[in-house]
């Protein structure tokens, strides 16, 4: 069965850093666009940062310059390495993986989320 393990969230101060890593199993990880999405209480869930199977990254522009999202092919995994964190990176955040393998097919999975807390 597929999971996505998220790991790393905390309580950490303003202008702190964190690294967030998911760890998956039970799909073809090369095979899959990885990202991390946020979700602060009483709002929607939204993109901070996605990885292509090719490498190529986009981030939300909030966090442009303060997180970089990378990817281990050989270990299954992701990461999220946040800095500079603000009090409004407090959120959820969900790893996601996601493949379209051809017309009207499209197999994506979820983790359970990690809790981040910037405050003083």
């Amino acid at each position: 069965q597929v999971q996505l393990v998220e790991s790393g969230g905390g309580l950490v101060q303003p202008g702190g850093s964190l690294r967030l890593s998911c760890a998956a199993s039970g799909i073809i990880f090369s095979r899959y666009d990885m990202g991390w999405y946020s979700q602060a209480p009483g709002k929607q869930r939204e993109l901070v940062a996605r990885i292509t199977t090719s490498g190529s990254i986009n981030y939300a522009d909030s966090v442009k310059g303060r997180f970089t999202i990378s990817r281990d092919n050989a270990k299954n995994t992701v990461d999220l390495q946040m800095s500079s964190l603000k009090p409004e990176n407090t959120a959820v955040y969900y790893c996601n993986a996601h493949w379209i393998p051809g017309f009207n097919v499209k197999y994506e999975y979820w983790g359970q989320g990690t809790q981040v807390v910037v405050s003083s």
